[in-house]
């Protein structure tokens, strides 16, 4: 099948639009702003869905939450019903946070999520019944990004320090020029867009950032919609926002990157390979939540499994880092073992290697 990538992404968010997988149009496009030449079949991809091709199996699977995940979570769908063409994945979007408040309701099968879940989230959905196997599924480099004629940044660098005194709580209504952080910056209002606060990207940059997840200054263009963030960093000479590296990238002619500086260390930028080898300070892992309980119906179980054999792939195709072979594997066996519960104490930001993380919980 020849694709074209990165995939449609036309949602209304805040309502939670819900997609049937399959965004066919004559017309390429991509929801995170740019266009893309098509891409031949990987083949893996074509060995998955021969590997899992039923045209018998029926059922719904419903998926929902992070806006981050979702370009992943869409290609899997799309790829799953050329496979089982009867079984109806439909994903939606409502941020992780949002995401994690119906799939503790039970509303949905899978959560996705650009952060772990919370320990208040795991909590509400522990009241209802609602177990879950947590599954890494690649890696983000989040992006700090300014209009492309800002040439005022020394070597397009910023620290956390600086983006901390932009961002943090005490900011808010103080400091609002770009000289207030730096005198040599410009006399002029620094407009911010970042995401809202149901998205799990939100949370691990103000952990990160501002040492506490959701501290933040609330004086800032905020959305769901990462396309909206797009919008408003690309249209200002005075923006400085951040998104997820694969809305970045396509609009790299429109926006650019920041390298982040942390401590004393060197400057870094967002790319595969500073993701890969752990030297870009804001990258960090994705993740799906599968409900036990709804594993238990085989459209899920296969959806999950078809899911784990295919992103290397689908995760290269939209712009973000899949993990090396072997990690894969740890987290295959989790799915496999059903192990319950997450790896990261309820908190936003990881702590420790992902591999460590697997191999701790395997014990």
């Amino acid at each position: 099948m020849i694709r074209i990538y990165p995939l449609c992404l036309a949602l209304t968010l805040g309502t939670a639009a819900l997609l049937a997988c399959g965004c066919n149009s004559s017309t390429p496009a991509t929801g995170t702003g740019g266009t893309t030449a098509p891409v031949a079949e990987d083949p893996s991809l074509t060995q998955a869905k021969e590997k899992f091709a039923d045209d018998k199996l029926t059922g719904e699977v419903k998926v929902d939450g992070s806006s981050t995940v979702f370009p992943v979570t869409e290609a899997v769908a799309e790829e799953f019903k050329e496979a089982l063409p009867n079984v109806q994945v439909t994903v939606g979007i409502s941020g992780t946070g949002g995401g994690f408040k119906k799939f503790g309701r039970g509303e949905t099968d899978i959560s996705n999520a650009s952060r772990p879940i919370l320990k208040a989230e795991a909590e509400a959905a522990a009241k209802e019944g609602i177990e879950f196997v947590e599954l890494p599924v690649c890696y983000d480099a989040l992006t700090v990004a300014v209009h492309p004629s800002c040439d005022w940044i020394k070597d397009d660098t910023i620290t956390i320090d600086q983006l901390k005194m932009i961002w943090e709580p005490a900011a808010q209504g103080k400091i609002l020029k770009w000289n207030q952080v730096d005198p040599s910056w410009p006399d002029a209002e620094l407009k911010l867009f970042g995401p809202g606060a149901d998205s799990g990207t939100f949370d691990y940059f103000t952990e990160v950032v501002t040492g506490k997840a959701k501290q933040s200054r609330g004086d800032f263009t905020g959305s769901e919609d990462d396309n909206t963030l797009v919008q408003g960093i690309s249209g200002d000479k005075y923006a400085l926002g951040y998104l997820p590296y694969a809305y970045f990238e396509p609009n790299s002619a429109k926006m650019k990157a920041l390298k982040i500086k942390k401590g004393d260390a060197d400057a870094v930028g967002p790319s595969a390979a500073t993701v890969k080898d752990g030297s870009y300070a804001l990258s960090r892992p994705l993740f799906v939540y599968v409900s036990l309980k709804s594993l238990e119906r085989p459209e899920v179980a296969k959806f999950s499994e078809f899911y784990l054999d295919t992103v290397t792939a689908l995760a290269t195709e939209v712009k973000y880092v899949p993990f090396e072979p072997a990690l894969y594997e740890l987290v295959k066996d989790r799915l496999a073992k059903k192990l319950p519960g997450s790896m990261f104490g309820g908190e936003a930001e990881t702590h420790q290697s992902l591999e460590e993380a697997l191999k701790a919980a395997a014990k």
